[in-house]
């Protein structure tokens, strides 16, 4: 029997979309919900994205009673900074196996994900990803880790292929930031270029703090390229795009997943105009439940949904319906659940691979178009 039928439909799930009973009896149990994200540093305004909306799925949830094995539940959400270091995620990881976390949502880099995960499945608490993208991460057999999001082969992957079937590329390059996400995305569009008979004729380094990229970009100029795929979050993705204009290249960019939000075109600026970028999911403004997310959203924050913040929510939802299901908070009851789950989120339809990656992941392609991003196309990875 598919879980989806013995769980509360996406209606209920979705609390923000319907009218909530206020919780006013005091709860019988506790369940913690870990999240680890960068709280501060350069990738902060993504962790707050994220955060919020794992609150805003707690708060939905709490407001609407849940119950598990009929005792109301006090979510409690026990939030840590990794600051997106490898060496943090792994401290903070551990912090939250000692506060005896029932689930953690995170991490949001894949190189502080990477690590953590692996003491997350020693503790045997089950992790549920909703940012971080390499195939790494659902490749190693963990029975602890859950994507809530396409990861690289699926969303750059798709990039590649769809820039030589469709776009035609003809002499493509890629440049990437060395991190765990930005080279997992760069390895991935090209595996992809490459089976689909495309022609890659250069491929350059940067860093995830440097600001200055003519000396890569200048050598992939002299190699004429066509189409330039580029694997970095901002600032440093916008700031390869404003100086590939600066230095006359008029190649098609290409951003992969992280890119796609207001930040990109204020550092770019008039720069931004044609830039493509792949995105993990569905556009936020596709369905109903996507725009009444996101209206809720902002009158709750104060803000516009900046990229993950739906993922967040999705995950959480996840974990709680497991919880529901298993009748139980316990990580040994209710895993089993999470392997079979199957509901539609706010991101699209959440169930998994064996391996925990996204079943019928989708990744979107946006351009730039009079200084606002707009839907060119969704497709489901193969």
């Amino acid at each position: 029997m598919r879980i989806a039928k013995t769980i509360a439909p996406i209606a209920v799930a979705v609390g923000t979309l319907l009218a909530a009973v206020p919780l006013t009896a005091s709860a019988d149990m506790t369940v913690k919900i870990g999240f680890a994200a960068p709280l501060t540093g350069p990738n902060a305004n993504y962790g707050a994205d994220l955060k919020n909306g794992v609150q805003m799925a707690l708060d939905d949830a709490k407001a609407q009673g849940i119950k598990i094995n009929g005792q109301t539940v006090d979510f409690q959400l026990v939030s840590e900074d990794d600051q997106a270091d490898p060496r943090t995620g792994t401290q903070v990881a551990q912090k939250l196996v000692d506060e005896g976390v029932n689930v953690v949502i995170g991490h949001f880099n894949s190189g502080t994900t990477i690590p953590a995960s692996v003491i997350y499945e020693k503790a045997g608490i089950p992790d549920i990803d909703p940012a971080a993208t390499n195939p790494t991460i659902s490749g190693r057999g963990f029975k602890n880790m859950f994507m809530v999001i396409s990861n690289d082969a699926q969303n750059a992957g798709t990039a590649g292929t769809y820039a030589v079937e469709v776009t035609k590329a003809k002499r493509i390059a890629i440049i990437d930031d060395r991190t765990a996400f930005g080279q997992g995305e760069a390895d991935e569009f090209a595996k992809a270029v490459k089976k689909a008979g495309g022609n890659i004729v250069g491929r350059e380094y940067t860093t995830n703090s440097a600001t200055d990229f003519k000396t890569q970009l200048t050598s992939l100029k002299g190699k004429n390229p066509d189409l330039i795929f580029v694997g970095a979050l901002n600032p440093q993705a916008a700031g390869i795009m404003k100086q590939m204009r600066q230095l006359g290249m008029k190649a098609q960019y290409v951003g992969g997943g992280g890119v796609k939000d207001v930040d990109f075109i204020k550092l770019a600026g008039d720069d931004a105009e044609n830039a493509e970028a792949w995105e993990y999911g569905r556009p936020l403004d596709s369905t109903p439940v996507g725009k009444t997310f996101a209206d809720n959203f902002k009158k709750k924050f104060g803000v516009d949904v900046l990229s993950y913040a739906p993922f967040g929510y999705d995950a959480t939802w996840t974990a709680i319906k497991a919880m529901q299901a298993a009748n139980s908070a316990k990580p040994d009851d209710y895993r089993a659940k999470l392997k079979d789950i199957s509901f539609d989120g706010i991101t699209g339809h959440i169930a998994f691979n064996p391996d925990g990656s996204l079943k019928g992941a989708s990744s979107t392609m946006y351009q730039v178009k009079n200084g606002q991003w707009v839907t060119v196309v969704t497709k489901s990875a193969e």
